[in-house]
């Protein structure tokens, strides 16, 4: 099998949060009650988005959310479809005491089969917001529903373990996924021998990437591809700490890793390509109930992209095609004019910062240009 055989396709995306105001639009809306010091009903944040754009049908298809997005799918068919979801999806469990809780009820689960998404990352500050009780729901509607995920588990093991993704020709991705501390996961959160949690990483040290590096060693065979998928960082800076480089860069030299998959951010980020590997360093939020909030409008929640990516057989970046789009009437929309604009603008910026450049094509997405 040569190269082009081998070649591999994937449509990215960073957090996707389908609670609260998203969940209630749905077939299957579930309890609207919150814990939040302000908002006690999720249908305030249905409303906040009405005031702003308009009217929203109530209940909507599974489909609705996706909106533009679903155009682009079937335009490209990527073969691995990944989100970061960031919700406990189940109906029971008791609030964690941190201010916001996000959950799904399990019969929402199939908006996730109507974009096609067959890959989940779960290692985030979101999943366990139910407790114990909602993680184990979690675990169960993926199981239910043959969705492979990575990053969550009744152990340790489990939830370091890979997501194995088959591909054509017998080949395998494997999809690794790790939260960090900076990006808000309580250290009670990570997953122990015989403890349900999430697979947390304290720091970004040496001794974190070596036991990183170990697992993906332990996992791997020969000609399998390997995402490693991270929830790092706070929700609004632009900056990538130095830390987070050394880290992508030491994952790609020890342990081969083909694409860095980086989100926690809720707007985009940089990107650099490292030894001819794809390190997006955060690919923002693209669906959550944020309309109508003020608040960081310097950085443009609203604005964000779907990321879609081509390696060579030998996993190499071949080619990062990027759709601008925006949230509207809490759903996917291409951004046009002033939008598109500013992210093209703040792309650009950020990352000629790793000697990259962005380039508009034909279709209005941009693609990425990177050194040899």
């Amino acid at each position: 099998m040569d190269s082009t055989d081998a070649s591999l396709s994937l449509f990215l995306l960073g957090d996707v949060m389908p609670a609260r105001g998203i969940d209630q639009i749905l077939p299957h809306p579930g309890d609207p009650r919150l814990y939040e010091d302000y908002v006690h009903d999720a249908r305030d944040y249905v409303a906040l988005a009405e005031l702003r754009c308009g009217p929203i049908e109530r209940p909507v298809d599974f489909a609705y959310v996706w909106g533009d997005a679903l155009v682009e799918l079937k335009r490209r068919h990527p073969q691995v479809r990944l989100v970061n979801l960031e919700t406990a999806v189940t109906r029971h469990g008791r609030p964690e005491p941190k201010g916001i809780n996000y959950r799904m009820t399990p019969e929402n689960f199939p908006f996730l089969r109507a974009a096609g998404i067959n890959c989940c990352t779960l290692a985030n500050n979101h999943v366990l917001d139910w407790g114990e009780i909602g993680l184990r729901d979690t675990l169960d509607a993926f199981t239910a529903h043959g969705m492979p995920w990575a990053g969550a588990g009744l152990d340790r093991a489990g939830a370091e373990a890979p997501a194995v993704m088959m591909l054509p020709g017998g080949r395998r991705l494997l999809v690794f996924a790790f939260g960090l501390a900076d990006s808000g996961i309580p250290t009670w959160w990570a997953a122990g021998p015989h403890q349900t949690g999430v697979a947390r990483l304290d720091d970004l040290s040496p001794r974190s990437l070596a036991h990183v590096v170990d697992l993906i060693h332990a996992a791997r065979h020969a000609g399998d591809r390997v995402l490693v998928s991270l929830h790092w960082g706070a929700n609004w800076s632009f900056a990538v700490p130095t830390e987070q480089r050394t880290f992508a860069h030491g994952l790609i030299e020890q342990a081969g890793v083909d694409l860095i998959h980086g989100h926690s951010s809720h707007h985009i980020k940089g990107i650099e390509v490292h030894r001819g590997r794809l390190i997006l360093y955060g690919c923002g939020d693209r669906l959550n109930d944020y309309e109508g909030i003020e608040g960081h409008s310097a950085f443009r929640g609203d604005l964000g992209l779907l990321y879609f990516v081509h390696l060579h057989g030998d996993g190499r970046l071949q080619s990062l095609e990027m759709v601008p789009t925006r949230l509207q009437r809490l759903r996917i929309e291409r951004a046009e004019g002033v939008d598109r604009r500013w992210l093209y603008d703040s792309l650009t910026r950020e990352c000629a910062l790793f000697g990259c450049s962005v380039h508009s094509q034909a279709d209005g997405a941009f693609a990425l240009g990177w050194p040899p």
